[in-house]
């Protein structure tokens, strides 16, 4: 079959059809070889597997000129690799639960003989030099002759997959970082094969349509009350604090406002738009202290108050929050990226309260939402405010054409190139609904709770706070005896390199005199996983932490 084949068109969905299931089972081999949540070994020990499996190429055939042609590398030569990368062995019925095994490093044999992988340097060459007319992977060149579609999706998927860390497993818990829904995931497939752009509505006539009534929604659910809100699609958290900063400059205000606990994108969007650098408002319970945000507060300022913080998960209070910004004649944007979505649940969105009162807000459906990356919105409670996006480009929103009725999609973002990102988000609410959505935020929301429990009663673990939201954090009892931020930073990488456990950090005022303790976090993002799930987690956390205690101490160069 021809490599080079299209998606869409006549035939395409066919040709997708052939290829998917190809890819699919490519990375159903790489998850099972895997066998955890994270390939194990730590950075060089990945690098070096791939180079050991890719980095030896056969010789060329002469006459080899037509990708994935007669002479071209077959599928299953290509596949032969499997089992040499070096990752995780797929666990057996016999192997502890997956994600919370210590996988070995790959021996020579079990590698077909070559040189273990660790001992290869990333980025060279396994074995003899590539032969002229064909590069060795990882020597920076391109491959000039191709290997054909199904061989190179199979291969590849099954490496990224053996390589890559596993959201949908419970011991990978570091990051607002979900299992995307498969209806979304379908959803995407096929976006990406129609190739809506969303600049123009000449090359997205419905995509742009299906976008518009879902960002309207989006926009209603944050300001029920608003008279004329609107929403836009963004990358994510980063990109809508931006915006936030953006609007309220072109509104004259230019005054940055933050606390401690803001996502660092707050103090990159000021910088990058030529801001002053933000005022830090002093935090508790890493939450903003309404007395010592009016302390600072004047017209012309901008708050950026954060419901659902990156370290705790922690909401800040919105309802003083508003209030003070009202009585100083100051803006207020509230990046909601973590906790908007809560807005879903009726048990839940009391949480928000004083969300609607606020300029604008973001959201990321790559977090409470189960999308893939990127997911991201904006939300503005006065849809005029967004006018400040508004450019004109000839070739895509001239103004003959805008004035015949042709929507203006180019002033609906920062960027011009753009997926239809918000066909996938569609599809998900259209299948679940807001009610589905929010009862997956409270499963996640209910499991953090029950597990900080669990925290409170493990003799070897200490609790910092119960959960807000779904984050989870914590502190081997251990590190607080002896060993310190030191051993607490030890057990996340021994974790990490063992292949075992994908698990966060984060640095809070708690040690003595406010000054910074390093703690560990679970940011709980699987909603069919239970607290019976993360247990097993709980106790490698606590057994890793008494580990790494013992081998500090028995090292010669152990301080």
């Amino acid at each position: 079959m021809r490599a080079d084949g299209l998606a869409g068109g006549h035939g395409g969905a066919d040709r997708l059809g052939e290829l998917i299931p190809v890819a699919l089972r490519g990375m159903a081999a790489g998850v099972a070889e895997r066998g955890g949540p994270v390939p194990a070994g730590g950075p060089a020990a990945v690098a070096a597997a791939l180079v050991a499996e890719r980095g030896e190429p056969g010789p060329v055939a002469a006459g080899d000129s037509e990708p994935g042609g007669p002479e071209a590398v077959p599928a299953d030569a290509a596949l032969a690799e499997v089992g040499r990368a070096g990752f995780a062995p797929a666990a057996g019925p016999d192997a502890e639960p997956a994600g919370l095994h210590r996988a070995a490093p790959a021996t020579a044999a079990g590698r077909g003989g070559r040189a273990p992988a660790a001992a290869i340097p990333a980025g060279e060459p396994a074995g003899r030099s590539a032969p002229a007319g064909r590069e060795a992977a990882g020597s920076g060149a391109l491959p000039r002759r191709g290997v054909g579609a199904e061989a190179a999706l199979e291969q590849l998927s099954r490496l990224l997959a053996a390589g890559s860390a596993d959201p949908g497993d419970p011991a990978c818990a570091a990051h607002l970082h979900c299992p995307p829904l498969a209806v979304s995931v379908a959803a995407d497939v096929v976006a990406s094969a129609l190739n809506p752009s969303m600049d123009s509505w000449d090359q997205a006539p419905v995509a742009s349509e299906l976008e518009r009534e879902f960002t309207a929604g989006i926009a209603r659910l944050c300001y029920p009350d608003a008279s004329h809100p609107d929403a836009v699609v963004t990358t994510g958290g980063t990109e809508s604090n931006l915006l936030g900063l953006l609007l309220a400059r072109e509104n004259g205000i230019v005054q940055p406002v933050c606390g401690a606990n803001a996502h660092h994108s707050v103090a990159r969007a000021a910088w990058l738009l030529g801001l002053p650098a933000p005022i830090v408002v002093p935090c508790e319970g890493d939450r903003m202290l309404p007395d010592a945000l009016a302390a600072v507060l004047t017209p012309g300022c901008v708050v950026v108050a954060t419901a659902g913080t990156t370290n705790t998960g922690t909401l800040d209070p919105l309802p003083e929050i508003a209030g003070i910004c009202r009585r100083h004649e100051a803006r207020l944007h509230v990046d909601a990226a973590y906790g908007g979505m809560a807005l879903c649940s009726e048990p839940l969105k009391a949480k928000l309260d004083g969300l609607d009162l606020a300029d604008s807000v973001a959201l990321d459906l790559h977090k409470f939402g189960w999308q893939p990356v990127a997911a991201g919105l904006f939300a503005a409670r006065e849809a005029a405010d967004l006018g400040a996006l508004t450019v004109r480009a000839e070739y895509l929103n001239a103004d003959d054409d805008t004035e015949a009725g042709l929507p203006d999609l180019l002033g609906r973002s920062i960027r011009t190139s753009r997926r239809p990102d918000a066909f996938r988000m569609a599809v998900t609410v259209h299948a679940l609904g807001t009610d589905g959505l929010g009862a997956l935020v409270e499963r996640c929301c209910a499991t953090a709770t029950e597990l900080a429990r669990r925290v409170e009663d493990h003799p070897g673990l200490r609790l910092w706070g119960p959960p807000e939201l779904s984050t989870v954090v914590l502190r081997p009892v251990v590190a607080d005896e002896a060993g310190g931020d030191e051993l607490v930073a030890r057990v996340r990488r021994a974790l990490l390199e063992a292949g075992t456990a994908v698990i966060g950090r984060a640095a809070l005022p708690t040690g003595p005199g406010g000054a910074n303790q390093l703690w560990l976090k679970l940011t709980l993002l699987h909603p069919h996983a239970t607290a019976g799930d993360y247990l097993p987690l709980l106790d490698r956390i606590a057994a890793t932490a008494g580990a790494e205690l013992v081998a500090g101490r028995e090292s010669p160069v152990a301080s």
